[in-house]
Order: structure tokens, then C-alpha cells, then sequence
């Protein structure tokens, strides 16, 4: 068995059953894809749209893509075709892009909203404000082409327990409140390797793991 193959399976057997392992494998060689692939893996996870390319074409077919890193407008059209999910929908701009290019592509492209709950300000996502403005949107009837499907956090990068509890926490919250408004809610993407213990803890279904399965990336 493969060093990432052992990694895989020590994760999943830490895993509830309702809850989705994605592998985050920007700038991780084909190689170990290759054999996250073979031990079963299929939810690969994406920063960049460029790298994402490059490698879609090189793998197997059935691999389900996630974007999970800031989409630009502009790139939007290259993903459309295949991605299973975009994790980081964070204005109305890009949902507006979203909805254009899936209606070319003749599909519907589930979505989730990327919410703010970090204290860093370097990362990307929506306050409470904005977040219930893009909600309301895709209520109106105007995204007819997109399935808006859940809510996507990082919590702050901190060894303060405590904190990202609390941050993971605020997302469930609204996880909850726009359950009540969508019938396809059903994903909260939020917890990684270093802290997926407590994302689970506080209702994840999706924890997006790169490092504990592949190891150290390549920059």
C-alpha cells in the first residue's frame, strides 16, 4: 500500500459516514494523485483554475473537481464544462458569471457561498450582509442554472481551539438558517488537516484535506 493510500485510510476511518473527504491536491504531482485515485479517492479539490486544467486532462474522468480557491470572473469559462462543485462563490458578480456560462455549457453548476468567519483579513468571503444579499438572489428565480447547495469557512489559522470553535460555529448557524430556505442545502465545507476534529464537531459534511494525505507540497 502507497504511503498516501495508508494516509487515505487512516482518515476516512476518523470520518463519520456523513461526512464528504476531499483531497486538496494543488501543487501535488500527478504521481500521488494517481495513487489517491487508486486507493479510491474521487473528490479532488483545486486552488487555481490553471492547475486545475493541466490536470483534469491527465487524470481519470470520473474524479469529481472542486474549485475551492478565489475564482475570478474570467476563469469561470474553463471550469464550466466539468467542475462538480465551486466552493467560493463570494459576490454577485461571479454568481452572475456563474449562471452565464453554465447556461452555455447547457448544465447547473452547484455553488456554495464562502463566508468570512477568520479574523486573518487576507482571506476571502462574504459578512453576514452580503451573504444574505447573494441568498436572496439566488431565491429570486434569476440563477436558474445554478443549485445553491451550501456554505464554505476557513477559520482563523491559530492553535486557539476555542476560536475556531466558535468561528465554525457561526457558520452552522447560518448553515441553518438558509437550510430552512433552500431544499439543496446540504453541503458546509469547513474544516482541514489541522482542524477537521472540531469543524466535524460542529456539524462539517465536507472537510477539504490536502498535507495529512499527501504529505508537504511541492512549491
Amino acid at each position: 500500500m502507497s504511503e498516501v493510500a495508508q494516509h487515505l485510510a487512516e482518515i476516512r476511518k476518523s470520518l463519520p459516514d456523513h461526512v464528504t473527504l476531499l483531497a486538496v491536491s494543488k501543487r501535488q504531482p500527478l504521481e500521488k494523485l494517481h495513487e489517491a485515485y487508486a486507493a479510491g479517492q474521487r473528490d479532488f479539490g483545486e486552488n487555481k483554475v490553471q492547475e486545475l486544467m493541466e490536470k483534469v486532462d491527465q487524470l481519470p474522468a470520473d474524479i469529481r473537481w472542486h474549485l475551492i480557491g478565489h475564482l475570478q470572473t474570467n476563469k469561470v469559462k474553463y471550469i464550466a464544462p466539468f467542475v462538480h462543485l465551486i466552493h467560493s462563490v463570494d459576490s454577485l458578480k461571479l454568481l452572475q458569471e456563474i449562471e452565464k456560462r453554465a447556461a452555455q455549457n447547457n448544465r447547473t453548476i452547484p455553488v456554495l457561498l464562502q463566508m468570512h468567519i477568520a479574523e486573518e483579513e487576507s482571506k476571502f468571503g462574504l459578512n453576514a450582509e452580503e451573504l444574505t444579499e447573494l441568498a436572496e438572489a439566488a431565491l429570486s428565480g434569476h440563477f436558474p442554472h445554478i443549485e445553491l447547495q451550501g456554505l464554505m469557512g476557513m477559520a482563523t489559522f491559530t492553535e486557539d481551539e476555542a476560536q475556531v470553535r466558535k468561528e465554525f460555529g457561526v457558520l452552522k448557524r447560518h448553515f441553518d438558517h438558509w437550510k430552512t430556505h433552500f431544499p439543496s442545502f446540504n453541503t458546509l465545507s469547513m474544516g482541514m488537516s489541522g482542524d477537521l476534529e472540531i469543524a466535524i464537531e460542529q456539524g462539517s459534511t465536507l472537510v477539504r484535506v490536502g498535507t495529512a494525505i499527501f504529505g508537504e507540497r511541492n512549491y
